[in-house]
C-alpha cells in the first residue's frame, strides 16, 4: 500500500497525543486553538459495535464529505501508540496490532501509525492535508482514534475521535482537537478558523449518528 506521493516525515506539532487531555480548553498547547464536542448516538451494545466499525471505516471523514484520498499503514505490524487517562497521561506502554485489516471497498482501516490524505472542501476553505493515525483505542467500553498533521493542511495540530458506550447504556461520540492556524489569513482572523472548525466538527457528529443517516 506504500505510495510515492506522501512524504516520510512526522508530525509537524509537538503536544502529541494531547487531545485527550482533560483540561484541553483550559491549558491547550501553546498558541493552539482547543475545541470538544460530543452529542449522544443512541443506546446498547449494537449501537456501539455499529458506530465504532463506522468510524474506523473512516465513517466521520466520508461523512463529512472528507475523501480518503490515499491510506499507508505503517510499514511491519501496526504500532498502537500510547492510551491515555483523562488527564492526558500515558497510562500504558505501546504494543504491536495484528494484520492490517481492510473496508469493503479494499481501504485500509485506521491503524496506529498510518498515513492518510484527505482531501475536502469545508465552508469554501481547504480541509484536506497529509496525516498520521497517532493512536487507536480498542475496548470494551471505548473506541477511537487521533489524527495529527503531517503538511498541507490549513492548520497543525490534533484531532481525535471517540465512541463511549457508558454504563448508563448511552453512547456518545465525541471529537477533540487542538491546532493553530498555519496560514497568513488564519492567524490573522482565528474567528475564521474556529467557524471552519465548528462546521466541520458538526459533519463529523453527524456523519456517525442515525438521526442524520441518509436513507439508502
Amino acid at each position: 500500500m506504500r505510495r510515492g506521493t506522501f512524504r516520510d516525515e512526522t508530525v509537524d506539532y509537538a503536544a502529541v497525543g494531547g487531545s485527550q487531555a482533560d483540561d484541553l480548553l483550559q491549558y491547550p498547547p501553546e498558541k493552539s486553538l482547543p475545541a470538544i464536542e460530543s452529542m449522544r448516538i443512541g443506546s446498547g451494545e449494537e449501537r456501539f459495535r455499529t458506530a465504532a466499525e463506522e468510524l474506523l471505516s473512516w465513517g466521520a471523514q466520508r461523512g463529512a464529505s472528507i475523501r480518503v484520498a490515499e491510506v499507508r499503514p505503517a510499514a511491519g505490524p501496526a504500532y498502537t501508540g500510547v492510551s491515555f487517562d483523562g488527564e492526558g497521561n500515558p497510562i500504558a506502554p505501546a504494543g504491536m496490532e495484528g494484520e492490517q485489516r481492510f473496508d469493503a471497498e479494499g481501504t485500509p482501516l485506521v491503524s496506529a501509525g498510518a498515513t492518510v490524505k484527505l482531501q475536502g472542501r469545508v465552508r469554501g476553505h481547504h480541509a484536506g492535508g497529509e496525516y498520521r493515525v497517532i493512536f487507536v483505542v480498542e475496548e470494551k467500553r471505548r473506541v477511537g482514534f487521533a489524527l495529527g498533521t503531517v503538511g498541507g493542511a490549513v492548520v497543525s495540530g490534533e484531532e481525535s475521535f471517540m465512541i463511549e458506550w457508558r454504563d448508563n447504556d448511552e453512547v456518545w461520540f465525541s471529537v477533540r482537537a487542538f491546532d493553530r492556524p498555519t496560514r497568513p489569513l488564519g492567524r490573522l482572523f482565528p474567528g475564521l478558523v474556529r467557524r471552519r472548525r465548528r462546521a466541520l466538527f458538526d459533519r463529523y457528529l453527524r456523519a456517525i449518528s442515525p438521526l442524520f443517516a441518509t436513507p439508502s
